[in-house]
C-alpha cells in the first residue's frame, strides 16, 4: 500500500497548509524494509531505552542484513534472554546500556554468551494507546 506524503516538512507548532504540497506517493514496505527477508517486527516491553525515544509498546523494525557497531540500539540475545539495548564498546569489552537511569548497564563477560539478533532502523509508536 502506498500512502500520500507530503512535500514539505510540517511543523509541530502551528498549522501549515499541507495538503497544497502533497504530490508523492509512499510506500511504508519500501520505506522500512518490510518486505525484506533479513527484516522483522519485535514488540517493546518496559521503559528501559526510554531515553532513545522507546517506549513500551512501541514497535521496532530490525535488520539482520546490518553489522552491529557500539553506539546503535539492538535487539540482543545475552545468555539465553532477549533484550533491546544501546550496544557499546570499552577497551575491547561490550556493553549493553539502557537508556534510562535506574538500570545499570550489563557488561559482557568471557562466560557470557552473546547474540545479535539486529540493529533496530526504526520504531513505531500507536499515539492513540498512549493518549
Amino acid at each position: 500500500m502506498q500512502l500520500a506524503i507530503f512535500d514539505a516538512r510540517v511543523p509541530a507548532g502551528f498549522p501549515s497548509p499541507a495538503l497544497d504540497h502533497m504530490e508523492h506517493k509512499l510506500s511504508l514496505d519500501s520505506l522500512l524494509d518490510l518486505q525484506a527477508s533479513h527484516t522483522y517486527v519485535v514488540a517493546v516491553s518496559g521503559d528501559s531505552m526510554t531515553g532513545a525515544g522507546i517506549f513500551d509498546g512501541d514497535y521496532l523494525i530490525v535488520s539482520r542484513a546490518l553489522t552491529a557497531r557500539p553506539g546503535q540500539v539492538v535487539v540482543a540475545c545475552l545468555n539465553g534472554d532477549v533484550f533491546v539495548k544501546r550496544l557499546d564498546q570499552q577497551l575491547g569489552q561490550f556493553i549493553l546500556r539502557s537508556e534510562h537511569p535506574a538500570y545499570s548497564p550489563r557488561y559482557i563477560l568471557e562466560s557470557d554468551e552473546l547474540m545479535i539478533w539486529g540493529i533496530v532502523t526504526h520504531s513505531l509508536r500507536n499515539h492513540l494507546a498512549h493518549g
